[in-house]
């Protein structure tokens, strides 16, 4: 592919952790330009609670998180908290010299070594093996604050609604379960055919049960 693919994620989201560790492993000649959202901001902005935050969708959730997880040999284990305050985590990787680099550790520690992230005490680890001395000073710069809230902004002016996103022209697939279908029409526009489109017209059908 001639162009990156813009990756909208938030390092509270498993499934981000995911689609990361796929796309890293079995499509490394996709060039990608990740770009850290606070998911919560997202969820504030469309009216919605987190999946975590609705009981029995968030027993659902971390079931399929860990089967998609098994069934791509990609090794999971769940932090001691969920959700927690990534805030920190996103900064960390903004702040990071190499930000690649940074996601993978990051991911790493959170998602493979279920480990907290939500202070920057607890990720002192990870800003250490990433070269940076002082974390706490680091993720305070106001560019790196900046930079987190345009990517936010960003994603909404796009229509995201949800982590991981990957843009593929102008097109936004959401979800890990979506990869293979971004990958495709990266390769193939037709990818999305005349069904497809026809469905994004349906109008919705709005009915009010009366007792």
């Amino acid at each position: 592919m001639s162009a990156a693919l813009d990756w909208y994620f938030d390092v509270i989201s498993p499934f981000a952790y995911l689609q990361w560790r796929r796309l890293r492993r079995d499509h490394a000649d996709i060039a990608l330009n990740p770009k850290p959202v606070l998911f919560a901001a997202i969820l504030n902005h469309v009216g919605q609670l987190g999946p975590a935050e609705i009981p029995q969708k968030r027993r659902h959730t971390y079931r399929i998180v860990l089967w998609q997880a098994r069934q791509a040999g990609i090794p999971l284990v769940f932090p001691p908290a969920h959700p927690f305050n990534p805030l920190p985590a996103l900064r960390l990787i903004l702040a990071a010299p190499d930000r690649m680099a940074a996601i993978d550790a990051v991911f790493a520690h959170i998602w493979e070594d279920g480990k907290p992230a939500d202070s920057i005490d607890a990720l002192r680890d990870v800003a250490r093996e990433l070269g940076i001395d002082d974390p706490a000073a680091a993720i305070a710069r106001d560019e790196v604050k900046r930079e987190l809230l345009a990517n936010g902004e960003e994603a909404l002016r796009l229509g995201v609604f949800g982590v991981p996103t990957l843009k593929v022209r102008d097109e936004l697939f959401w979800g890990n379960d979506a990869t293979d279908l971004a990958l495709a029409y990266a390769g193939d526009e037709g990818t999305l055919d005349a069904e497809m489109r026809r469905v994004d017209a349906i109008p919705e059908a709005v009915q009010r049960i009366r007792k």
